[in-house]
């Protein structure tokens, strides 16, 4: 296991995109609010953040986007 590996952000990501796999829409719902949560929480609620979104996060987000407009059949 490689030192990324051990970072939160990076297992909820794993399980966030286990959770669309499976279209498990309830929890991968709650595992991105988790993921954003990691990626904010140091620095403080005034804190600008200047770190980029991974490739694997903006692919998983845009999956729970069609994942949600599947479930509730949206254009």
């Amino acid at each position: 296991m490689t030192s990324n590996d051990r970072r939160l952000g990076d297992r909820i990501l794993a399980a966030l995109e286990l959770s669309l796999e499976q279209e498990h829409l309830d929890v991968a719902e709650h595992l991105a609010r988790a993921l954003e949560e990691t990626l904010t929480r140091f620095g403080g609620p005034d804190a600008v953040d200047h770190r980029e979104l991974s490739a694997g996060m903006l692919q998983a987000f845009d999956r729970l986007d069609e994942l949600r407009r599947a479930a509730h059949r949206l254009p």
